[in-house]
């Protein structure tokens, strides 16, 4: 389901505000089949800056358009909605294949893995639409990795904008792991407890 900005972004969740643009740890974002090594950085911006361009932007090679972009957070986030802005002449991407907190996946594994969500996307060469998560699968998310498959025939695929909105949690992911640390039994004061085999555990 796509959000189409009919109204004014001030009164709804797609204002700034609600941007997850700052709690992206850009410095560990990663493409595979990208053609300029690291221009997948340059698509991260703040919302209000979607649609300027530099030049630079995110495109796969030549004759191949299937693009797999891993995204890691700097604490964990709940996502409501995916913006895409693609490039004209059938080089933006048709469809768009989300995995959540799998690191490491490659376009083997993006093939045959069942995706969160799924979407068939359109043209959104003005940045006006966006696609709604389903809310309830997008909580606690530490990292999201998005597979584009495919383009609108184009020979490439490129793009030059990706957003979320949402929220972040209040304690970053360093935070919470040293109160993870604190809290953990000392095996050697509770032997017992640790030879069952306890540990923490996260639920859907």
């Amino acid at each position: 389901m796509a959000c189409t900005h009919d109204h004014s972004c001030e009164d709804h969740d797609c204002s700034s505000n609600w941007s997850l643009y700052k709690h992206i740890d850009l410095s560990k974002v990663t493409a595979l089949n990208e053609a300029n090594p690291g221009s997948v950085k340059s698509v991260f911006k703040a919302w209000e800056e979607r649609l300027n361009s530099t030049g630079e932007h995110l495109e796969s090679n030549e004759g191949d358009p299937e693009l797999l972009v891993y995204i890691p957070f700097t604490s964990d986030v709940k996502i409501k909605s995916i913006s895409i802005v693609g490039g004209a002449d059938g080089t933006s991407p048709s469809k768009l294949r989300v995995f959540i907190n799998r690191e490491g996946i490659d376009f083997s594994d993006a093939q045959s893995m069942q995706p969160v969500q799924e979407w068939d996307l359109v043209e959104n060469l003005h940045g006006v639409l966006e696609y709604q998560t389903r809310y309830s699968k997008f909580q606690s998310v530490a990292n999201i990795t998005l597979h584009f498959p495919e383009s609108f025939g184009g020979d490439t695929t490129q793009i030059h904008y990706i957003g979320f909105k949402g929220e972040a949690t209040q304690l970053k992911r360093d935070v919470v792991a040293t109160i993870v640390y604190e809290i953990t039994p000392n095996p050697s004061d509770h032997k017992t407890r640790a030879e069952t085999g306890g540990g923490l555990s996260h639920v859907e």
